[in-house]
């Protein structure tokens, strides 16, 4: 049985790691937590601020640790001037304050922008995912080397599991969809098309100009000073030749994806992407005169996120289906988040995401600074929180913005688990607005460092 941290990590490919009740893992969880915890607290400043708020020296409960997670905003907490000044020897501080490894001496001299500064930090082991966000800040999440490592093996781990697939290289990878190009996007995709991918055949890269996280930041940045009336004419102009480019960009990436889909239809597939992404390309195919029966009868399908704002008909998932001949076997989703280092993958019977043991949820009230209290059937929902404790370059402990339903027992797949249900919701899409109480803390205090 698992004893500590490093045990529970152990169990990434071990076939019965879905099948350890709560209660089986609870006792080796605390111990892994706390040993997190030790780990921790003298090298990653927040974590330190806040054991210092709760008065903590040791983990003993999860209820303990609920006053150590941190809010997801506080990977977004440093001044969104700094970013606009392009003080990159100031977002290098920040960036230590949650850090798990010195960051040391970064040169900040004669960087072009943010693309660069991350790549330096990159050459010293130091690899930042940053997401786009909608104000303007992306969320800045550092990872380690072994982060990187975890998150290939991890993801191609979690696909096998739930999408009923051996890492056999016989498959042909087919990106249907444009993601931004950090780190452990990079990784996962490398790690997915390397595990089930035909090493001798020319796999497809969704041809959309790249995302790079200076690009989507200088778009959000200038939407929003084209919002508050700040942009000058010829940063308006600028903003709408570039919009205007990647919009006949993703037009014509549909046209030549559907093709080249059509014209190795015969070949068994992996089509990896969105479904606001997949729905177009399975139109253009029919468009052209192609659905299932023309496809190879073992293809699968990798769907990441949920619709992702996209407005689809009824029938989208049946459509896509039939469209490539998707197995239902096949047919994968997975729960995760970019603060988080592991995924969990939704099972087939009981429509279900299972939660490794490792990864330690915690389903916290609305305002983020406490256990919810279980149902009468004994699901629990609430904010969700968690502690991945594969994570090595920063925190694993994160208060999310979603909304989830947590059950503890058996999932009518068989498996003894804990699961969440298919019914995950975002707080500031319920509400119009989301706080969570210990974030207000965390922003204080990294003005004053």
């Amino acid at each position: 049985m698992a004893r500590d941290a490093d045990d529970l990590c152990s169990l990434a490919t071990d076939a019965n790691r879905f099948n350890l009740s709560g209660d089986e893992l609870r006792v080796a969880q605390v111990e892994a937590l706390d040993q997190r915890f030790q780990e921790a607290k003298a090298r990653i400043r927040l974590v330190k601020m806040r054991a210092d708020e709760a008065g903590l020296d040791q983990v003993r409960s999860f209820e303990d640790v609920v006053q150590l997670l941190l809010p997801h905003t506080a990977y977004k907490s440093y001044p969104e001037n700094w970013l606009l000044q392009k003080r990159w020897d100031r977002l290098t501080k920040w960036l230590q304050t949650v850090s798990a490894h010195p960051i040391g001496t970064v040169d900040c001299d004669n960087l072009d922008g943010i693309d660069e500064w991350l790549s330096r930090l990159e050459k010293e082991g130091h690899f930042v995912s940053c997401s786009s966000g909608t104000t303007g800040k992306s969320a800045m999440l550092v990872a380690s080397r072994k982060d990187m490592e975890w998150s290939s093996r991890d993801v191609t781990n979690v696909f096998s599991w739930g999408a009923g697939i051996e890492p056999e290289q016989d498959r042909l990878v087919v990106n249907c969809v444009g993601v931004a190009e950090v780190p452990k996007n990079v990784a996962t995709c490398d790690a997915l098309r390397t595990a089930f991918g035909n090493p001798d055949w020319e796999h497809w890269n969704y041809p959309v100009p790249p995302i790079t996280v200076g690009s989507l930041t200088r778009t959000i940045v200038l939407r929003k000073m084209i919002a508050d009336g700040e942009a000058k004419p010829a940063e308006i102009a600028e903003f709408e030749r570039v919009a205007s480019e990647r919009q006949q960009a993703s037009e014509a990436a549909v046209l030549k994806t559907a093709d080249f889909l059509v014209r190795n239809r015969e070949k068994k597939l992996l089509l990896i992407g969105f479904w606001g992404g997949f729905h177009p390309i399975a139109r253009a195919v029919r468009e052209m005169g192609y659905s299932a029966g023309d496809f190879h009868p073992e293809n699968a399908l990798y769907v990441g996120g949920g619709l992702k704002g996209a407005q689809l008909p009824d029938d989208f998932q049946e459509f896509i289906h039939e469209t490539f001949a998707i197995n239902s076997r096949h047919y994968f989703q997975m729960y995760s988040m970019q603060e988080i280092n592991s995924g969990m993958p939704k099972c087939q019977k009981g429509g279900r995401y299972h939660v490794p043991p490792w990864l330690v949820p915690l389903v916290l009230n609305q305002d983020g600074d406490a256990l919810a209290s279980p149902a009468a059937d004994g699901t629990i929902e609430g904010r969700a929180g968690f502690f991945d404790l594969s994570l090595d370059g920063r925190w694993g402990g994160v208060i999310s913005g979603d909304k989830i339903t947590l059950d503890n027992g058996q999932c009518p797949c068989g498996q003894r688990g804990p699961t969440i249900l298919d019914n995950i919701a975002r707080y500031a899409d319920l509400k119009g607005d989301d706080k969570i109480g210990c974030a207000g803390t965390v922003d204080a205090y990294i003005r004053n460092i």
